[in-house]
């Protein structure tokens, strides 16, 4: 067969990407690596698969379900268990294995995909990696990245070749937890490339209809639009002697959508309501600082912007530490109930100090974080794993 047929239907290098609907973050690391594969490898087929529905088929509806209503109706519950698992310990040793169950399941999937790495955006897919690697079912090199700005028992397992973290302190946390340093890469948390590029805010402000000489403020609650109860007082701040300009998004949440555009219809400032959208970089670039819950990608793509943040309400557990991270950080400013929100929010906006000493911070911060970091220490795992499986055992010689 000529050389440029056989070339042809070369099979591609497959590169598997466990994931989870269980929070926005975990997708949107995911979609990060895929864009990294798709535009670096040519040779490379980026394969994004959600593992819980894979692994828990016939459990996913229901317990995506709990987990959702668990987190914005039980918050001090879920943050209860966090805590309760954050070391290694009996009960999350326990917990742990019954979540990291579907070892067969997965394996089938590996055997379907024929992947050359995995890499694993959620905690309990790196588990199930970890146990057929102990039981010696498959020698795939396996990639943890961490979403959030901080550790946590469930992200650890022995077989993990390879972990992406999003900071130099994770990075020393996991040393700590007896994890080598040579198996830790500080690249930051992977986004997408186009939250790295320059934007100019006039243009944009044009591009969506928006007021390029007002204050701006992005209100973001997350994916699925969490903005929790302070934050639908919308209207308090038509106590501010000044039109201002809000940018709130609310994600998958159209009942609060619709509540906001009923409640701020009367409102003396400028306001502009999304639902989900895929030009948030957009809207971050056009902002002047955001109002946000501190979920790991959120506040990765904001600083990539260099955009200050105003912390609100922080879900007890990841988002609590990553809070602390910002604010010890100099970037961001946490208010600690609805009065202090206010307090801070007059800051920021008639207080030229506080704004600008957080976006001088922000701009001298040491953010990586691009996908293609992070893909070069996938690609740079792949490699070490091959040439162990194919280099002699020299001491025979």
């Amino acid at each position: 067969m000529w050389r440029g047929e056989k070339n042809k239907f070369k099979k591609k290098d497959k590169i598997l990407i466990l994931s989870s609907t269980f929070g926005e973050g975990h997708q949107q690391v995911a979609i990060a690596i895929r864009e990294a594969v798709q535009s670096r490898l040519p040779d490379a087929e980026p394969v994004v698969v959600d593992f819980m529905a894979v692994a828990h088929s016939y459990l996913y509806p229901i317990s995506r379900y709990v987990y959702m209503k668990g987190v914005k109706k039980l918050p001090s519950l879920y943050g209860y268990f966090y805590q309760k698992t954050r070391r290694v310990n009996p009960f999350s040793i326990k917990l742990n294995s019954f979540l990291s169950t579907g070892m067969g399941r997965m394996l089938k999937l590996l055997q379907e995909v024929q992947p050359s790495v995995v890499v694993s955006t959620f905690p309990f897919a790196a588990g199930v990696m970890s146990k057929l690697k102990e039981c010696r079912l498959t020698n795939i090199p396996s990639v943890t990245i961490i979403t959030d700005y901080t550790d946590h028992s469930y992200w650890i397992h022995r077989y993990t070749d390879q972990y992406i973290v999003g900071s130099s302190l994770v990075r020393h946390a996991l040393n700590r937890q007896g994890i080598a340093d040579s198996k830790i890469a500080d690249t930051g948390i992977p986004i997408k490339s186009k939250f790295y590029e320059h934007y100019s805010r006039k243009d944009l402000s044009i591009k969506y209809g928006l007021d390029f000489d007002l204050p701006t403020i992005m209100v973001m609650g997350g994916g699925h639009g969490m903005i929790r109860d302070g934050l639908l007082t919308f209207r308090e701040l038509d106590a501010l002697p000044q039109p201002i300009q809000l940018i709130i998004v609310c994600g998958h949440n159209e009942k609060l959508r619709h509540q906001l555009k009923e409640e701020l219809k009367d409102s003396k400032h400028c306001i502009h309501l999304t639902g989900y959208i895929d030009y948030v970089h957009e809207l971050m670039a056009i902002s002047d600082f955001i109002i946000t819950k501190p979920g790991g990608i959120t506040i990765s793509e904001a600083m990539a912007m260099k955009l200050p943040m105003l912390l609100y309400s922080p879900l007890p557990g990841q988002e609590q530490d990553n809070a602390q991270f910002l604010v010890q950080a100099g970037v961001a400013m946490q208010a600690e109930n609805l009065a202090d929100l206010r307090k801070k929010l007059f800051q920021l906006l008639y207080t030229p100090k506080f704004l600008v000493g957080m976006k001088e911070n922000v701009k001298r911060f040491h953010m990586k974080g691009t996908n293609f970091d992070a893909l070069d220490v996938i690609v740079r795992t792949k490699q070490q794993s091959l040439s162990l499986i194919f280099t002699p055992d020299m001491g025979k010689r």
